[in-house]
């Protein structure tokens, strides 16, 4: 099968990274891992994958960042990791390691193990933003709403407290001055309340005037996208997302939760890694408005994942999601449907801050209007990346294009550390992809006219 590779790409992947910390016998494992096996095939769900040929590639170079997904997922955080790369249209790899559900840190030895396969739908977390955006950017495209606009101008009783300058691109962009949220906007018992939700960003107070500084908004933003939506169009976001992208293009998940029935079909996500202590835990909390395991725990419960959370609970597969930056990185127009222009994301990825340290996170980043954008040095989406864009979601979460590779790839996993001995293993995957995958063009953004 594919994932029996072994040859000289696997080796130099192993090589560059240093072993993990061994488990402790008798004792409870500080890291809280699952358990591993040595033969990882069994564990290993492919899909029809294309002819690498067909995307410009290799065999060797496929197994070579599926080597490094099976060395992240030996690093024993992620109960479950599922990939997927095009590379110029072709699905050069869609696969999946590990269990759905039943082989958490703490799920007991007779737990039922129900293995992931690539059509596994997962929580994406933050990188729902993205697709929130888009939504955005859509409606801006067709003239219903303007990104210059005042927020205020959809939502009047937003101007509380001061807000009334703030504008759809603030929000976009991270520099709306309203990162954080009380936590009863993340009370499960009303998530499915819109207005409530809506009363709760209008009265929320502005830590700082719009457009000063950069803070990550976690929850605020998606919120207030999706309360812009439902005023212009009348309709729910999810609506709106189904009926514009998701239904012409056939898509069966990536939309904002899911139906009840469909509940049990999501994969079930655990608390990985080591506990995180202050100030690292006081960070996150702010940034999340709870605990990271606490948030990880609110994910797996019904009335979220059956929720509108435009911010958090987009629930998709690795398939889709690279299917959804594929649609970004051909110009908006897939397999014959068009549904943004290419002057839309372009405008989209327009540079809004460029190696500024956005106060939420606590380090640099490189913000388009609901994108974060890669970089020369220090990106997401592994060194060389300038043109690249997408999201991450927590905790190891990733969805991204990079046209000057043709690239549009997807990591999806069910653990969620914060702090883990083998991080680098990430971002050695994602350097991996970019290294296997090289540019075909050196040229500026450009999108081609049709799919």
């Amino acid at each position: 099968m594919p994932g029996s590779y072994r040859g000289r790409a696997r080796d130099s992947v192993i090589r560059v990274l240093s072993p993990g910390i061994p488990r402790l016998p008798f004792v409870p494992d500080p890291l809280r891992r699952i358990k591993v096996p040595k033969d990882l095939e069994p564990l290993t769900s492919v899909t029809d994958e294309a002819d690498p040929a067909d995307g410009g590639m290799t065999r060797d170079s496929v197994e070579a960042i599926w080597a490094a997904v099976e060395r992240l997922y030996r690093s024993g955080v992620h109960p479950a990791i599922t990939v997927c790369v095009r590379r110029e249209g072709a699905v050069v790899l869609d696969r999946a390691i590990g269990h759905e559900r039943g082989n958490g840190p703490a799920d007991p030895d007779d737990a039922e193990r129900v293995p992931a396969r690539p059509e596994t739908p997962f929580t994406i977390y933050s990188a729902s933003k993205a697709i929130a955006a888009t939504v955005a950017h859509i409606l801006d495209g067709e003239g219903a709403i303007h990104l210059g606009d005042r927020v205020s101008e959809y939502i009047p009783e937003y101007a509380r407290h001061g807000k009334d300058a703030i504008t759809i691109a603030h929000v976009l962009s991270h520099r709306a001055g309203v990162a954080n949220l009380p936590p009863e906007a993340l009370d499960l018992d009303m998530a499915g309340d819109l207005d409530r939700i809506c009363e709760i960003i209008c009265d929320a107070k502005p830590a700082s005037r719009p457009g000063k500084m950069l803070a990550y908004h976690a929850i605020s933003g998606g919120f207030i996208i999706g309360e812009i939506v439902r005023r212009v169009t009348g309709k729910d976001i999810r609506a709106v997302l189904a009926e514009r992208v998701l239904d012409p293009l056939g898509f069966r998940w990536t939309n904002f939760g899911v139906a009840p029935e469909d509940v049990p079909l999501v994969a079930v996500n655990y608390p990985t890694g080591a506990p995180v202590v202050p100030p690292l835990s006081n960070l996150l909390e702010r940034a999340l408005g709870n605990s990271p395991d606490e948030v990880t725990r609110i994910s797996n419960d019904p009335r979220f994942l059956t929720a509108i959370i435009p911010s958090a609970n987009t629930v998709t597969t690795a398939n889709e999601l690279s299917r959804f930056f594929e649609l970004l990185r051909r110009g908006g127009e897939l397999d014959g449907v068009r549904v943004l222009e290419p002057r839309t994301i372009r405008r989209a990825l327009t540079e809004q801050s460029y190696r500024e340290v956005d106060f939420t996170l606590g380090f640099p980043a490189r913000y388009g209007l609901g994108f974060i954008l890669g970089a020369k040095l220090l990106s997401l989406y592994g060194p060389d990346t300038e043109l690249a864009f997408g999201h991450l979601g927590f905790t190891n979460i990733l969805g991204w294009a990079d046209p000057e590779r043709a690239i549009s790839a997807a990591l999806i996993t069910s653990g969620k550390p914060v702090l883990y001995p083998e991080l680098a293993n990430l971002w050695a995957l994602t350097r991996r992809i970019g290294a296997e995958a090289p540019k075909t063009s050196e040229s500026a953004l450009a999108f081609p006219a049709t799919a």
